[in-house]
């Protein structure tokens, strides 16, 4: 009764005193990276079992706008490295769900990891979010001694400055409601200040990103890689209120498991979430 009654609480709250817009959502699958060790996405999970990893962006459409969660890739250099197979580039790839890069409103990034915030500049007008730790960290104190920027692109860092200087970022402080039914949370550290998604209305779906890696994590209760080891805990804790703010582990949406392209309909590279 009181966890009821607390979930409905964070419902109101998060609704404010009208009802949020009713988004659609899909998942665009834009490239996949075979043969991926499990234990690299699940932490403890098994080094000798292997599994596809999609890339994938989300477009949440609703109240006048066209919203990407992360934007994807297109720097040839990971290509090889990551030996991507099934690629089509992240602007193509959503205007096969019928939007045109140019008619994309926001992009909000997850996290700076460039399979995630290299695409940005492939959607002219859109403005970008992001946690303003994140930028923080990743324009400065990562590139010093001590600093850690695996996984981040330093021309992707230039153009997120150069999208500063122009007027098309925002900062976004901690969790908060940034459009209309659309609400960030941070916590579970897959970054330094990584976010994930909550979309509203009558059946709200959090999108996850790489704060869960896979359906996995979640039904094994295990951490996805984090910023630290120190942060499993963290990542964990994140992923149960993750299940609080969705209302149903089924509502929420992996980065990269090739589950969600199997568990809503799909045609072609694009799944219907909602």
């Amino acid at each position: 009764m009181l966890k009821s009654f607390i979930l409905a609480a964070v419902g109101l709250a998060l609704m404010g005193a009208g009802a949020p817009p009713e988004y659609t959502i899909q998942a665009i699958r834009y490239g996949v990276s075979p043969g991926i060790p499990v234990g690299a996405l699940v932490v403890g999970g098994p080094k000798d079992e292997k599994v596809d990893v999609d890339f994938v962006v989300w477009l949440i459409r609703g109240d006048g706008r066209n919203i990407l969660f992360d934007s994807g890739f297109h720097h040839e250099q990971y290509f090889k490295q990551w030996n991507v197979t099934d690629y089509l580039r992240p602007d193509e790839a959503v205007q096969q769900a019928g939007v045109k890069p140019a008619d994309v409103t926001d992009i909000v990034i997850s996290h700076a990891h460039w399979d995630h915030m290299g695409g940005i500049d492939l959607f002219p007008k859109a403005t970008v979010w992001i946690q303003k730790d994140e930028y923080r960290y990743y324009t400065g104190d990562a590139w010093q001694s001590g600093g850690q920027h695996g996984g981040i692109d330093p021309d992707d860092i230039r153009q997120l400055v150069r999208l500063n200087t122009e007027g098309r970022l925002r900062l976004v402080d901690g969790e908060k409601e940034i459009l209309p039914g659309i609400n960030v949370f941070v916590g579970s550290r897959h970054t330094y200040a990584s976010q994930y998604l909550r979309v509203g209305g009558k059946t709200p779906f959090v999108l996850a990103s790489d704060n869960v890696y896979f359906y996995r994590n979640l039904a094994e209760h295990k951490a996805s890689a984090t910023f630290s080891d120190a942060d499993h805990a963290a990542n964990i804790k994140a992923q149960e209120r993750m299940i609080e703010l969705a209302g149903s582990v089924d509502r929420i949406v992996p980065g990269h498991d090739a589950l969600q392209f199997q568990k809503f309909p799909t045609d072609g590279r694009v799944a219907k979430i909602k």
